[in-house]
C-alpha cells in the first residue's frame, strides 16, 4: 500500500514535470532535467520537522486538495501547486520572516530543478502573497492559493477546534496571557475583512462557515 510520502512525491513529480513542460521549447527534453525526487524529499523533510503542529504534511496535503477543487479558477494551476509546496517550507513560529525565507528557497531550488525564470518568479510571488492573503483584483493564481490556504477556517467545528489547538501548540512558548489577546486580535482582523475568500467556490461554500468558526473562537478567547 502506498505510504503518504509516496503519494506526495508522486504529486510533486507530476506538478513539477507539468510546470516544466509549460515552459519548455520544442528543443527541450524532460530527460535533460534533474530528477524531481530529491527536491520532493527535501521539502517533505522540512514539512515533517518535529516542532510543527499545524504547519505539517497534513496541512500541505489539504492545501493541495483545495487547489484541486479550485484549479479551474487559476491561470497556471501547476505553479499554484508548486507555491503550496513552498509556502510554509521554512517555518519557525518564533520568526516573522518565514514566508520570505520560503520564497527565497523556491527561488534557489526551482531553477535548479528545471523551472524557467518566469515560472520561478511567479511561484515566489505567490509564496510571498501568503503574508497578507490579500491578492489583487484579478490575480487568479493568488486567489486560488490564498483561498486554499485559508479554507481550514471553514472546516467543520470539530476540525476547526483541532486546528486552533494545533496553532496554540506551535506557540506553546508564548504565555497564555500574551497568546490569547494576540490571537484574538488576529481573529478580529480576519472578521473585519470585507471577504475572506476571493474565488467563486470559496465565496459560496467557505465564507459563512469560516466567519462562524472565527466568531466562536473569538468568544472563547475573550
Amino acid at each position: 500500500m502506498p505510504q503518504p510520502h509516496d503519494q506526495l512525491r508522486t504529486r510533486w513529480t507530476t506538478t513539477l514535470q507539468a510546470a516544466r513542460r509549460e515552459g519548455q521549447s520544442e528543443s527541450d527534453s524532460e530527460s535533460n532535467t534533474p530528477d524531481p525526487t530529491p527536491y520532493a524529499d527535501n521539502l517533505l523533510t522540512r514539512w515533517s520537522e518535529p516542532h510543527r503542529r499545524y504547519h505539517t504534511l497534513t496541512h500541505l496535503t489539504t492545501v493541495l486538495d483545495h487547489i484541486d477543487t479550485l484549479e479551474q479558477h487559476a491561470d497556471t494551476p501547476h505553479l499554484v501547486r508548486l507555491a503550496a509546496w513552498f509556502h510554509d517550507a521554512v517555518y519557525a513560529p518564533d520568526r516573522s520572516e518565514n514566508e520570505e525565507r520560503s520564497a527565497r528557497l523556491a527561488e534557489r531550488a526551482l531553477p535548479e530543478a528545471g523551472l524557467p525564470p518566469e515560472a520561478t518568479a511567479e511561484v515566489a510571488r505567490l509564496v510571498r502573497l501568503t503574508v497578507t492573503h490579500d491578492p489583487a483584483e484579478g490575480d487568479r493564481n493568488g486567489e486560488v492559493l490564498c483561498d486554499a490556504d485559508l479554507a481550514i477556517l471553514a472546516a467543520p467545528p470539530d476540525a476547526y477546534a483541532a486546528y486552533a489547538a494545533a496553532v496554540r501548540e506551535e506557540y506553546a512558548f508564548v504565555p497564555d496571557d500574551v497568546f490569547r489577546p494576540g490571537r484574538a486580535d488576529v481573529l478580529r482582523q480576519l472578521l473585519a475583512l470585507p471577504r475572506l475568500f476571493r474565488t467563486p467556490h470559496g465565496t459560496a461554500h467557505w465564507e459563512a462557515p469560516a466567519r462562524e468558526n472565527l466568531s466562536a473562537e473569538l468568544t472563547l478567547l475573550t
